[in-house]
């Protein structure tokens, strides 16, 4: 059993660990300055785990020893590149490096403290000072730097760190002002060591028509205030829009014990990290196991503009940038409402020192009307229950992006994890009066690139146990004339399906409703006589668009393929790599699977009645509109995993009806005011 006096083996590493961490790899490597990049707990072994778990679920006669509390580290150990950065794992209790790797050519994430560096860097070069004056901007304009990580195109030795530094201006000194609405020409290449490598001008028409010399800026394209989003700057705002109170008299029906949240019949642990941000671990309905673990893996950002040097524009914003250290620290009655709980994430700062990261997650309860309703029309009555949902959710902020992610937990057993894109487009300068193919002119030399959003969900399922398959089942209509079935009126279809044997990538296809369950063949529903199973309800949505050759496409091997399922291992977290600043292919999804076939004589992994990994890739190509600004509204995307034969009837049949003595709604007289508060909702 579990003991209440040190953490959950699950738990991310407290402050005091990372500190204590920190103090080990000092010791360890002493005369060697440790930069510190990550501190973060290296989950344990899952073999290790699910015996931990079986003992934290059985009847309490069973004790285990806790798997070893171990921490992942990223660290320079003396110069800061990449011949001196190492990957360790650390005991977190007596201090053993129980694990060292130099990862030569390989890059940390983007580092905030870095990236100041950077533009101070930058602006303070004296060719980049002239190369700014040759603008010749209007007077009092303020110079913003927005620096992008390298996206790989082959032109560059990607063992040296490389930063994009593209220039904005503002004309107003409001900090808040909009300065991606004055993108100017400007590009300057910097080295990881903050140093100036390349200026140039960027192109403005179709072809790459980059330059050294400078264009004086045209005042032409100057706006007015609509380009404005900030409160401050917009002068007029609707007043319409009344008080919205979320009233729960008696509190929140979940519960929280550390990272343990109880609520309905759910029962799972959240987790948190520099990278994935928000993870979900031993989830479970009415004391029954549907998953080990569930993350997103990656989110790939590929822009469509082909020329120089916008195809260096692709960022991976959780291996390049990380979920957890960009999240938003969430607030009251703004990015949640109603009974909130919060959930704090730590990281480190390159001493070692822990830092917090507030209000990192949100966790609360919403009306999402209906869950289930039916009328007799004999009779008239009518039984209706309202469905609650629990939302677990973070906000990141990537550069000129936010990213919305929520876990939806329903009263049904049904899970949905939806993605919500908002925040300012990406823009580029364009003369007055051009359009480009490649993107959409949203105001007058002020062009937002097409680009998309691809991103990885990780599902490691436990459905009723650890070993489970992959079930592909298609909707075709049967035979007109077919002495095997009757079907004289053309009318009938059924279904086919098959179980997939090797580990592969697969695609979706809507003509025949494509859908992917993750079955337990062990584990018979005796209504269906079948095995029991939760089914994957994708996202549809259009795959990475850059050429297989491209390295866009060698980076983001998950991107090739919608659902994709894989043998478990534990190293195995990331679609795209463990390591995707600049990097250079071969490593991800499609190359594991490679590396195992060649390593078994040409012969796949099996994934029937296995440990399995599911993956789907999911997403937006986004063209911009118009609408998208000043600010574009949240573009919703929705993945679905829910019980098919898991359980033998709707499992909220048990859901109490709704009645108005308990939910106290208001009924509104014509001119939109309160009047009766009387009503019925089973009759």
């Amino acid at each position: 059993m579990a003991s209440s006096s040190r953490p959950h083996p699950l738990d991310p590493l407290t402050p005091q660990e990372i500190a204590t961490t920190a103090d080990h790899v000092r010791s360890a490597f002493a005369g060697q300055d440790a930069y510190f990049r990550v501190i973060t707990l290296s989950e344990p072994a899952k073999t290790e785990m699910t015996l931990f778990l079986d003992a934290e679920h059985g009847d309490g006669g069973q004790v285990l020893p806790y798997p070893a509390r171990l921490a992942m580290v990223q660290t320079f150990l003396g110069p800061r590149n990449s011949e001196n950065f190492y990957q360790l794992k650390v005991n977190v209790e007596s201090g053993e490096i129980v694990h060292k790797e130099r990862l030569t050519g390989c890059h940390p994430h983007v580092d905030a403290n870095d990236m100041q560096k950077t533009e101070r860097a930058c602006l303070d070069d004296p060719q980049v000072q002239e190369a700014i004056k040759n603008l010749r901007l209007p007077e009092g304009a303020i110079i913003k730097i927005e620096p992008w990580t390298y996206a790989t195109d082959g032109m560059n030795d990607m063992k040296q760190k490389i930063t994009m530094c593209y220039f904005y201006m503002q004309l107003i000194t409001h900090p808040d002002a909009n300065h991606y609405a004055y993108p100017l020409d400007l590009v300057v290449e910097m080295s990881g060591d903050a140093q100036v490598l390349k200026i140039y001008y960027l192109p403005q028409g179709t072809s790459n028509e980059i330059s050294t010399m400078a264009t004086p800026y045209n005042t032409k394209k100057i706006l007015d205030s609509s380009i404005e989003y900030h409160p401050d700057l917009v002068p007029n705002h609707r007043t319409t829009t009344k008080p919205y109170h979320v009233s729960q008299p008696e509190g929140p029906s979940f519960q929280v014990k550390g990272n343990l949240i109880t609520w309905e019949k759910w029962r799972f642990r959240a987790g948190f990290n520099y990278r994935e941000g928000l993870t979900l671990h031993d989830v479970r309905y009415d004391g029954r196991s549907l998953f080990y673990r569930l993350s997103l893996s990656e989110m790939f950002v590929p822009y469509g503009d082909g020329r120089m040097p916008y195809n260096r524009k692709a960022a991976f914003d959780l291996g390049n940038d990380g979920a957890g250290v960009n999240s938003n620290n969430l607030q009251l009655g703004c990015d949640c409402l109603g009974h909130i709980k919060y959930f704090d994430g730590w990281h480190t700062t390159s001493d070692g020192t822990p830092i917090q990261i507030p209000n990192a997650v949100c966790c609360h309860e919403v009306d999402d009307g209906i869950l289930w309703k039916h009328t007799n029309f004999r009779t008239g009555n009518a039984v209706v229950t309202r469905s609650r949902v629990l939302v677990l959710q973070t906000i990141i902020t990537v550069s000129n992006y936010e990213y919305i992610f929520a876990f939806h937990f329903g009263q049904d057993a049904s899970l949905h994890y939806e993605v919500r894109a908002t925040g300012i487009v990406s823009t580029v300068p364009i003369n007055i009066g051009d359009n480009v193919p490649f993107g959409t002119t949203i105001a007058p030399g002020l062009m937002a690139p097409y680009h998309q959003h691809i991103f990885s969900l990780r599902i490691d399922p436990a459905i009723a146990g650890y070993k489970n398959s992959l079930l592909v089942e298609e909707s075709h209509p049967m035979p007109l004339q077919d002495p095997k079935v009757h079907n004289p009126f053309g009318i009938g279809y059924t279904t086919t399906s098959h179980i997939v044997s090797d580990e592969s990538g697969l695609d979706l296809d809507h003509t025949v409703n494509r859908t992917f369950k993750i079955i337990n063949e062990s584990v018979i529903n005796p209504i269906t006589n079948g095995p029991v199973g939760f089914k994957l309800a994708p996202f549809y949505s259009q795959m990475l668009l850059a050429h297989p050759s491209s390295y866009h496409a060698k980076r983001s091997e998950f991107a090739a393929h919608a659902v994709w399922v894989t043998r478990y291992h534990d190293d195995e977290l990331f679609a795209a790599g463990a390591h995707t600043m600049q990097s250079l292919g071969g490593q991800g999804i499609a190359s594991w699977i490679q590396n195992r076939k060649d390593q078994e004589g040409g012969h796949h992994s099996s994934v029937r009645d296995q440990d399995i990994v599911v993956w789907h890739s999911f997403g937006s190509t986004h063209n911009p509109r118009v609408e998208d600004w000043p600010v574009m509204p949240c573009e919703k995307m929705t993945v679905g995993l829910k019980p098919v034969n898991f359980f033998t009837a709707n499992p909220a049949m048990d859901v109490a009806v709704s009645t108005q003595e308990r939910n106290r709604s208001v009924l509104v007289d014509g001119a939109g005011g309160p009047a009766l508060t009387n009503g019925h909702c089973a009759r």
